[in-house]
């Protein structure tokens, strides 16, 4: 079977402190997988770049981030169906607490997607003849959307990040952007207006009373991946982001149940879509997993390897029978010592029967440098598939 399955593990790569969580966890999938296969480093952008995980997973899918980034706004929006048209502007929000004109959580107390829910029920609106869709997604995540004529995303964010904590105006970045800065202004003075009066927010500590914005972006349609390398491609993913970034590509995606983007997903109904996909109609599944990156970010080097385990156990088996080449890589490094991404490679390894294979027997980031695939990009990664199920174009007579 010519097909291909692509697993992106999210934030895989780390540093030795004095080993990696790769190099800790016990993976004996994995390490099979690099025994019998080939491996290698992989720069998700170029090397030394320090990825965004939007622009990296776009490089990698094939989509030049120069040629095709449209902000993270409009990723997030596609992420949770909704339907931008063009010229659509969308930004990611949080809902946070402001007190005294401060900052004083960007998470309003971490709160739960439930009352999130019923708070965002309230905050799709019209604004000076511009339409502004608002949807909460996990927790405090959400977009905002505004539809009309005469937008640009060239504005800055309300989302500062700031030490003072000073909560500041939208304003334009460019002559053109002078009305969507004039919108947004008017658009989060009024929602604070009916979020603080929210039934939902009586008695909370620390109210959701604000929605910050930031990422704001400009939706325009890209040409679709089936068009540019002729192959039907699915997407399993939990986090709105990757799916967005699936559908923006025109790839179709897969909602699987209790896969979630978060550390308790359901790793074996991931596998298991992936694998149904895969014997259907599909030349190419992308399969992705957040909770390395996100035991990354919290500093939390145990949570990140007992994840890397789970991956081995729970994925792994049901991947590599599926008769399909794997692919298994991240897109960028999220060291635990730096709480962030990183400019460092991460590895990767490719396994299917038929394919060369190298000396390395695991798979961690020191490794796989040896490995026979060297040191690759992310723009590489759709020429690797197209060359591993047989599908690539001869260059030249």
């Amino acid at each position: 079977m010519k097909k291909a399955i692509l697993l992106i593990i999210d934030g895989l790569g780390d540093l030795p402190t004095p080993k990696t969580p790769l190099q800790a966890a016990k993976i004996p999938n994995l390490h099979k997988l690099a025994t019998d296969g080939v491996t290698g480093m992989l720069a998700p952008v170029s090397r030394f770049v320090v990825p965004g995980s939007d622009t990296s997973h776009l490089n990698i899918l094939g989509y030049d981030p120069e040629v095709y980034y449209p902000g993270r706004g409009p990723l997030e929006a596609l992420g949770l169906g909704i339907t931008l048209q063009e010229g659509d502007v969308a930004f990611r929000a949080n809902f946070a607490t402001v007190k005294d004109g401060k900052i004083i959580d960007r998470r309003a107390g971490r709160i739960d997607t439930a009352t999130a829910t019923k708070l965002a029920e309230r905050l799709s609106i019209r604004v000076d003849h511009v339409q502004a869709i608002f949807r909460n997604s996990v927790e405090h995540r959400g977009v905002l959307v505004l539809r009309g004529p005469g937008l640009s995303h060239l504005v800055s964010g309300t989302d500062s990040h700031s030490p003072s904590g000073e909560l500041e105006p939208c304003t334009a970045l460019a002559p053109e952007a002078e009305k969507t800065a004039d919108i947004v202004n008017k658009y989060t003075e009024f929602i604070s207006g009916l979020l603080s009066s929210a039934p939902e927010n009586k008695g909370r500590e620390k109210p959701a009373n604000i929605v910050l914005l930031r990422g704001a972006g400009t939706y325009a349609k890209v040409p679709g991946f089936s068009e540019r390398f002729a192959l039907k491609a699915a997407c399993v993913a939990g986090g709105a982001l990757y799916r967005g970034i699936a559908r923006y590509l025109g790839m179709d995606v897969f909602v699987v149940p209790g896969a979630t983007g978060t550390k308790d997903t359901d790793l074996k109904a991931k596998a298991n879509a992936a694998v149904k996909a895969i014997e259907g109609e599909y030349d190419l599944v992308f399969v992705h997993v957040k909770g390395c990156d996100n035991a990354g970010h919290d500093g939390d080097f145990t949570a990140k390897k007992a994840f890397l385990e789970r991956i081995d156990k729970e994925m792994i088996p049901i991947l590599s029978k599926s008769g399909a080449s794997l692919i298994v890589t991240g897109d960028h490094s999220t060291p635990c010592s730096r709480k962030a991404h990183s400019g460092h490679e991460v590895p990767i390894l490719v396994y299917n029967d038929i394919e060369r294979r190298d000396d390395v027997g695991r798979f961690d980031e020191i490794a796989c440098p040896h490995g026979g695939l060297g040191h690759i990009d992310g723009k590489d990664i759709i020429p690797l598939i197209l060359n591993l199920i047989e599908k690539a174009e001869k260059y030249g007579s």
